[in-house]
């Protein structure tokens, strides 16, 4: 989407890549690789310490959500990011970080902050930003408000009947798809908000035409299956009865997608942290969907919900249920087997 001048241009992150990235250090930092791209032997052959290997890896278009050009000299042209750095991982089925890719999955070993305040032309005070927001986490307004309050990476499945896709509802999914390729990624493109103050007009548009594919691709990304024995069955059925009556859980996270969206709330309603609502347009929160809620903790956008466990007991508590003991714990095994 023509987001390459400005991670190579105005970042300069190839030269970093180039001259100090070396794969455990990429791998540190949470990214991926995408072992289809390499051969069988690779890594066992490979010097895990030396850049040069990063560059080769690169080449090789096997860096999940990274893209290189790079020259017959083995030099990096171009470097620019796709919208899998963030919302894929791999199934670590070779090494750690290394595998058969998982799109949709949010990366929440990705330390997005620290790679970016890996540039030479960052100021120390925003760098430090950058520093604080540590692994799986983003904030997709500091650029626009200079706020500091980053939060939780989402999935990316499991949006093909939802009718809003983030945590604040501003949008359909191809908004905010086009959002984080202008204004977060920098992609070559145009966007226009003035809820937030922001128009951005390219010529030519490289990334609104890409759009419905975007979309179209999004929705065939299902949410993954519980692993077999992650849960109970016996008290997951209980727990069902729970959800849709005493836990009063599907007033707002209707089946089958277990959200109410297009309808939101206020922070107050559910009681969460209202920092995030405050910075966007619509002063509320979506509900969020739960098929997959097994696949990422933390839960809530800021993470404040450790375990499923920990979500229970913040509605029970919150909103007055008084649900017991069993109720509470037959409860998670539902969620788990969403």
């Amino acid at each position: 989407m023509g987001d390459e001048a400005f991670w190579t241009d105005v970042l300069h992150l190839h030269d970093v890549v180039q001259r100090a990235i070396a794969p455990v250090t990429a791998l540190a930092v949470g990214l991926k690789v995408d072992a289809a791209r390499l051969p069988p032997d690779f890594l066992a052959g490979a010097d895990l310490t030396s850049p040069a290997t990063t560059v080769e890896v690169l080449r090789r278009d096997a860096v999940v959500g990274v893209k290189a050009k790079v020259t017959a000299g083995g030099r990096i042209a171009q470097l620019g990011i796709t919208c899998a750095l963030c919302h894929s991982a791999v199934d670590n089925a070779v090494a750690p970080g290394v595998g058969r890719r998982l799109d949709g999955w949010p990366n929440r070993d990705l330390n997005v902050g620290a790679i970016v305040a890996l540039s030479p032309v960052l100021d120390r005070a925003t760098k430090a930003v950058f520093q604080s927001w540590g692994p799986g986490r983003y904030d997709a307004y500091f650029n626009h408000d200079g706020k500091n309050d980053a939060v939780l990476i989402p999935p990316a499945y499991g949006l093909r009947d939802v009718a809003l896709e983030t945590y604040t509802g501003e949008g359909p999914i191809s908004y905010w798809n086009s959002y984080v390729a202008v204004t977060q990624m920098h992609g070559q493109g145009s966007f226009s908000d003035p809820r937030l103050g922001i128009t951005i007009v390219a010529q030519p548009d490289l990334v609104t035409p890409k759009l419905p594919v975007l979309r179209r691709y999004q929705f065939t990304l299902d949410p993954p299956t519980p692993p077999p024995g992650s849960f109970d069955p016996a008290a997951a059925e209980r727990g069902k009865v729970v959800f849709n009556q005493a836990g009063r859980c599907a007033s707002c996270h209707l089946p089958p997608t277990y959200t109410d969206a297009p309808l939101l709330h206020t922070p107050a309603e559910t009681g969460s942290d209202p920092v995030l609502a405050g910075r966007g347009t619509t002063g509320r929160y979506r509900t969020t969907p739960l098929r997959g809620a097994w696949q990422h903790p933390p839960y809530f956008h800021n993470g404040s919900a450790a375990t499923l466990t920990d979500v229970v007991a913040h509605y029970n508590t919150t909103l007055r249920l008084g649900l017991t003991p069993q109720q509470q714990a037959d409860l998670v095994q539902f969620l788990k087997s969403l």
